[in-house]
């Protein structure tokens, strides 16, 4: 894991703990300085989901195997897409996970 800023410092973002929190490196290395992602559905741009200020299940949902993050929202939907979190490698550290009992994540 990695520790990211919300807002990116380029954006103006600080280094306090309400613009912090933790991503996985290979989902942070999609973000970098983005603070916005493309909906999919819509091709319009939406923010990012924020950790700090959202609800993470007014957003996502986890697909019936818990292998696939949903997006229920153009929040989720953008961050999903910008973050390439359904990407092979993860579905499959997914399908490991959900194998030892340790997927999906409790809310």
């Amino acid at each position: 894991m990695q520790i990211d800023h919300i807002i990116p410092q380029a954006a103006g973002g600080t280094t306090d703990l309400d613009n912090l929190c933790f991503a996985c490196i290979g989902c942070n290395s999609y973000k970098l300085d983005f603070q916005v992602g493309l909906d999919p559905v819509t091709g319009i741009e939406a923010p990012l989901f924020n950790p700090r200020q959202q609800q993470w299940d007014d957003h996502f949902d986890w697909s019936d195997d818990s292998l696939r993050l949903i997006g229920l929202k153009a929040t989720g939907l953008a961050t999903i897409n910008r973050l390439r979190i359904n990407r092979a490698a993860m579905i499959e550290s997914r399908r490991e996970w959900v194998a030892m009992g340790k997927h999906p994540p409790a809310q």
